[in-house]
């Protein structure tokens, strides 16, 4: 139980206020203040905490906004976008691909290593967890942020789409230049909005076993992120560093 101006929140009403205010603690929380505050997210926010309370949803409530916690809009560097979260028990942690510690990769997980691998000889790793790219500035987003357990794209349609749309358009209208890496068909879709003269788009198919051999493994965006990157004066992303533990460490040792 939470206690919110005087007032005791139950673990749902909680996350849903989460998601209202957002307190992320970095320049998100200004910037997406009027999606937050918007009609349409009041009404995302009754049909989810009717989905908490009622049935199976994913990620936790707390893990929701948590793409936008690790990076932040000044510091991203890349923008990787996502579908929908995994939706089997204890997967998504609110970072698209992503899965926690200790939790088996899923298939499109394991197909992105073999890709990275393929790309810059990075050898595979059963460990998940991605925050440490996200450290990086890489916003590892979905593009719908909930999930019913067992039912893919079932939180489609509810109004997080135009949330990551403004997204999106946020961070395209940076001066900045940016990497997108848009992968399937729903990511595709978003790459409508962004200026390709001034920011690097990198498409390919969906890194899932049905598509994983029409073109992603041999299409080399890590590289390719990278050169872009450099060639814009800025730090190339550490692809090797995937988990938090792995990031933290290498920053240890300076």
């Amino acid at each position: 139980m939470s206690i919110v101006c005087g007032r005791a929140l139950t673990n749902v009403a909680y996350g849903v206020y989460n998601i209202a205010m957002t307190h992320l603690g970095n320049d998100w929380d200004q910037r997406l203040a009027a999606e937050t505050s918007s009609e349409y997210m009041a009404k995302l926010r009754d049909f989810l905490r009717e989905e908490y309370r009622n049935g199976r949803v994913y990620p936790p409530m707390k893990e929701i906004l948590a793409a936008f916690e690790y990076s932040s809009y000044d510091d991203t560097e890349v923008v990787i976008l996502g579908q929908d979260p995994y939706h089997g028990a204890g997967q998504a942690n609110g970072l698209c691909f992503s899965v926690g510690e200790g939790v088996a990769c899923p298939p499109s997980l394991v197909n992105i290593y073999k890709a990275l691998q393929y790309d810059l000889g990075i050898e595979p790793t059963s460990c998940g967890d991605l925050r440490g790219w996200a450290k990086q500035g890489v916003l590892l987003l979905n593009s719908v942020l909930t999930v019913r357990e067992g039912r893919p794209q079932s939180h489609a349609g509810k109004g997080w789409e135009r949330f990551t749309d403004a997204v999106v358009a946020m961070l395209a209208a940076r001066q900045k230049p940016l990497v997108f890496m848009l992968w399937g068909g729903y990511a595709k879709r978003k790459g409508a909005m962004i200026d390709k003269t001034r920011h690097l788009v990198l498409e390919s198919v969906h890194p899932s076993p049905l598509s994983f051999y029409q073109g992603f493994l041999e299409c080399r965006h890590f590289s390719k992120a990278n050169a872009f990157l450099t060639a814009h004066g800025m730090r190339p992303i550490d692809w090797s560093k995937r988990s938090l533990a792995e990031y933290e460490a290498a920053k240890r040792q300076g």
